[in-house]
């Protein structure tokens, strides 16, 4: 048995998956810890994993710049009192294997000093958004230096210097490989379902031909977006479509008004209703879009604050399963995006074609290859190929 210690940023987009990765990790006999910002801990306990709150996750957040969407997520991501906090959890918890999250920059620079086997962890395609990783790299970066803590390294040299990069992305879909990235390892989506997410009871029978559709938007608290949710509830009023929302924890139900034909509901458990629907409305997160493709179901997006959610709507768009608005997109150009899908059956056919690709697809016990490949005699590992194939690196080790 090996003992994993995930230093974690607990975004939307990140800790389902993570989530699934540690059950695989689990299931093989392995000892799973989470360390993360105060937010991360009743999720993780709520999966049933040990998770270790970092203290000191906002204590300096009165030095970085007020006023950002971003404040306090910059703090915990790069403040040199979180560095410090994970290098004493590290020593206490004598972990065999480091795995970080790719956004995290304070457990990526202290990772890489510990001489342990360390792999980052990447919930969104790789390569297709180096550029843009590297701009949300420096963006942090700018704002540990008005902090007055200077600058960071760039994602280059910061996940570079990693043993392995876990990407959790099918190759075919992401772009060619940058050369100097051979760490690189496409493992596919992992689409875990959190244990807060319950099957859901629709009040509609299974044989009504009214088109479903699920509207999903960040689980992440930095994303809130009220009047986002409020205006795609305002274009679904009136019509010939059934509605179901999911607000992810972070918006409460009777904060909305909702029409007749939608349910408004917390949390709930996605695949059953997309097994049902005609159509998502999301926000670009990679995971749901994956998720909607895995069913060959077209989208409606409404790009959030992750930097990588505009890129994947534009790319869902050039791919003909979406379509793409602004953000802060009025009522009436989502209801003529929602019309425009359910009339042309032809965003449902190719999103049924991209479904082939994600088949069979176990991310999670690929990811779990990977890391296991770490533990190797205590030592640092690093592989002497590339592989982007997404096939298992080794035998289990149970």
């Amino acid at each position: 048995m090996a003992r994993f210690l995930w230093l974690n940023w607990s975004g939307g987009g990140n800790l389902p998956p993570s989530l699934g990765i540690a059950r695989a990790l689990t299931e093989r006999g392995h000892r799973v810890t989470f360390a993360g910002r105060p937010e991360m801990v009743p999720r993780v306990e709520a999966a049933g994993f040990p998770a270790i709150e970092i203290m000191k996750a906002y204590a300096q957040v009165a030095r970085y710049p007020q006023g950002h969407p971003l404040t306090r997520a910059a703090c915990y991501l790069t403040s040199p009192d979180v560095q410090d906090e994970i290098k004493t959890i590290v020593a206490d918890e004598k972990p065999d294997v480091l795995l970080v999250d790719a956004m995290f920059p304070a457990a990526l620079l202290e990772a890489r000093k510990l001489g342990l086997p360390n792999a980052v962890i990447l919930h969104t395609f790789l390569f297709r958004q180096l550029d843009m990783w590297r701009n949300v790299f420096t963006m942090f970066g700018g704002m540990r230096e008005q902090a007055g803590f200077g600058n960071l390294p760039g994602v280059d040299e910061l996940w570079r210097e990693m043993d392995r990069i876990v990407c959790t992305a099918i190759v075919s879909f992401d772009a060619s490989p940058a050369p100097g990235w051979e760490l690189a390892r496409h493992v596919g989506p992992v689409l875990e379902t959190e244990k807060v997410a319950k099957p859901l009871a629709l009040p509609w029978p299974e044989n009504d031909p009214t088109p479903l559709a699920l509207v999903s938007f960040s689980t992440g608290f930095e994303q809130r977006n009220l009047d986002k949710l409020q205006r795609t509830l305002d274009a679904i009023a009136g019509l010939p479509l059934h509605a179901v929302v999911t607000t992810g924890g972070i918006v409460r139900p009777d904060e909305l008004r909702a029409p007749a034909n939608a349910l408004v509901v917390n949390f709930a458990d996605h695949d059953p209703i997309l097994a049902r629907a005609s159509l998502v409305v999301t926000h670009g997160g990679h995971g749901t879009a994956m998720r909607s493709l895995r069913h060959g179901l077209p989208m409606v997006l409404l790009p959030g604050l992750a930097a990588d959610q505009p890129h994947i709507a534009a790319l869902m768009q050039e791919w003909g399963v979406g379509r793409s608005l602004p953000g802060d997109a009025e009522a009436s150009a989502i209801r003529a995006a929602i019309q425009d899908i359910l009339s042309n059956p032809s965003f449902r056919a190719r999103a049924r074609q991209r479904s082939t690709a994600l088949r069979g697809v176990d991310g999670a016990a690929v990811a779990a290859d990977e890391v296991e490949a770490l533990v190797v005699s205590g030592r640092r590992f690093r592989p002497a190929a590339s592989r982007h194939d997404g096939a298992p690196a080794m035998q289990n080790m149970r």
